[in-house]
């Protein structure tokens, strides 16, 4: 991981903070950050869970693998967390409103959900923010995992993209990072080596199962989604909001790139998982109190 600075900016900064997501956002000043990604529940109306085990050589295992060989298995981890709302928006459109409110005036949103929920997720920020201020619907593709034999696999994620003001906003076009032509051939040699900017459809697998990057935490995203738009839509020491802060994505890559970052969760696991990944950025951890009326603040 990098140590914080992008384009010789000053050093970020990471803050986690344990509770309510909703309750954290009313304790947020107005217009305090330049950048918000949230990436709520999909409400699939599954019990989203990870589970990690590893294996060792043993005669008397549970598991037998390649060659006969016996293994026992050890649990590692095993995340789990509900994903079923009755009324979604009635869940999600509060805390939209706090993100709109803690919005500068060149801000973004990015809203990664499901596209069985994006369109209602869309009509509601189309009255929060006014149609004008929508600039995006970026459609996140990967292929991976089983296949359907009823219908067309779903292998995508829905991204809103909205901005406070239409007019002035950030959008570091340099910063793209360029991908493959598919037939380089057609563009010249020197297009060809330079590569192309994405369009508003992104191919990018999945966290492999087993690759480094995997923190045990389902529904985990990728970096290099993150590193695009935390890279594009902000600036070199600005900060960034992520409430539904899961494994610490946005973290990693804010701090990467020389952004600030307050990450929010209210899981224990999710919070274990983004000390340990941000370990090298000395995070500042604190709870507030959703007990407490006042939101009642506690340093660990």
């Amino acid at each position: 991981m990098a140590t914080g600075e992008d384009d010789g900016g000053p050093a970020a900064t990471i803050e986690i903070v344990r509770g309510d997501n909703l309750d954290v956002l009313r304790t947020l000043a107005d217009a305090s950050f330049q950048l918000v990604y949230i990436d709520p529940p999909f409400n699939t109306g599954k019990r989203q869970r990870l589970t990690r085990l590893r294996t060792s050589r043993d005669e008397d295992g549970d598991r037998v693998g390649f060659g006969g060989h016996r293994y026992r298995s050890e649990l590692v981890s095993d995340v789990a967390y509900g994903d079923r709302f009755d009324d979604y928006l009635s869940f999600l459109g509060p805390r939209l409103e706090e993100a709109q409110r803690v919005l500068d005036a060149t801000g973004s949103l990015f809203v990664h959900v499901d596209p069985r929920e994006s369109h209602y997720v869309k009509v509601f920020l189309d009255g929060l923010f006014g149609r004008d201020c929508f600039q995006n619907e970026i459609i996140w593709s990967y292929d991976y995992g089983a296949r359907s034999k009823r219908r067309w696999p779903a292998k995508h994620d829905t991204i809103l993209w909205y901005v406070r003001d239409p007019k002035n906003y950030v959008y570091r076009y340099d910063d793209i990072d360029r991908i493959p032509y598919l037939a380089p051939g057609l563009v010249g040699r020197e297009k060809a080596a330079r590569g192309k900017t994405p369009t508003d459809v992104w191919w990018n697998t999945i966290v492999p199962p087993s690759g480094r990057e995997r923190t045990g935490y389902p529904t985990q995203k990728p970096l290099a989604i993150l590193e695009r738009i935390v890279c594009v839509h902000s600036n070199p020491g600005d900060r960034v909001l992520d409430f539904f802060a899961g494994s610490g994505t946005t973290g990693e890559a804010a701090w990467k790139h020389g952004r600030s970052c307050v990450l929010v969760d209210s899981h224990p696991e999710a919070i274990q998982t983004m000390e340990r990944r941000l370990a090298p950025a000395e995070p500042r951890v604190r709870e507030v109190d959703q007990a407490a009326e006042t939101g009642r603040e506690t340093d660990r």
